[in-house]
């Protein structure tokens, strides 16, 4: 976690919101890590996980991670969960809970859908602190 949290800082210092991501080997080798880049690439997908599930999928040549693990510092929007679930990520550890975009403990909860056809290992709460402090500075000195 302490990867995707220094992926969330470097985003913000790009005026992105800070949220990070890293997908590892289950032997725990860093595959690939991100940053949120939606602005910088004016693209609405350029979420940190996203970016980081396209960048391991291509370090290894291959459309699923079976093996992997994902740590993001932010509870996954449902495009991210969705996106989660068709790479066949193995565990998922996310920080900050998401109440307003959320789609994995809060909201439409894609991981429970029938359609959804991979549930991964969930483990919440992460870094949780560290990640919910670096989204309210950001949106603090936005407002």
């Amino acid at each position: 976690m302490d990867l995707a949290l220094q992926e969330a800082r470097a985003a913000a210092a790009r005026g992105e919101v800070p949220v990070g991501a890293v997908v590892v080997t289950g032997q725990g080798a860093v595959l690939a890590q991100a940053g949120n880049r939606t602005r910088e690439l004016c693209d609405p997908t350029a979420h940190a996980e996203i970016l980081a599930i396209r960048a391991a999928c291509a370090a290894l040549g291959q459309e699923r991670l079976t093996e992997c693990d994902l740590y993001v510092t932010l509870e996954p929007c449902p495009m991210c969960a969705a996106a989660i679930s068709n790479a066949r990520i193995a565990r998922l550890y996310y920080g900050a809970a998401d109440p307003k975009s959320g789609g994995v403990g809060q909201g439409p909860r894609i991981f429970a859908h029938p359609q959804c056809h991979h549930l991964p290992e969930i483990y919440d709460g992460i870094g949780a602190g560290e990640a919910a402090a670096l989204l309210q500075d950001f949106f603090a000195r936005l407002r």
